[in-house]
């Protein structure tokens, strides 16, 4: 291989490496969730529709006790998020509303199946549980 090709190849596995690792380090959510306020009071029965529609819907691969330890955890590239991280409970309630229902990457979106928004501000409730 001349020394033309070697840099070639060399400048894409570079630009691969680092789209790689970017996209799976980084999540930036838009400002406008980033900065919504949850209009769900946590209250027992937010609570109780958050975990049942958890239960259906992010229990296979954030757990039962939201480790990032479901049945299906383990079959992913990338690891589920951990509801009891520190990291997790810095995100505001938008961060964690945009990312539970707009979804990337294995994280799926959830707008169709869970098409109430309100019903997602449940499950966020919900999330905010763990420790």
């Amino acid at each position: 291989m001349n020394k033309k090709n070697l840099r070639i190849l060399l400048f894409f596995a570079c630009v691969a490496f680092f789209a790689f690792n970017t996209s799976q380090t980084e999540w930036t959510v838009p400002e406008k969730y980033e900065k919504m306020a949850n209009p769900v009071a946590s209250d027992k029965e937010s609570l109780s529709i958050g975990k049942s529609i958890y239960n259906q819907h992010c229990k296979s691969c954030h757990g039962k006790e939201g480790l990032g330890d479901g049945s299906k955890a383990a079959q992913l590239d990338t690891p589920a998020g951990d509801f009891t991280a520190p990291e997790f409970a810095e995100q505001s309630d938008g961060a964690l509303f945009y990312k539970s229902w707009i979804g990337r990457d294995e994280m799926p979106n959830f707008e169709k199946k869970i098409p109430d928004e309100e019903d997602v501000w449940h499950v966020v409730n919900y999330m905010r549980t763990f420790e």
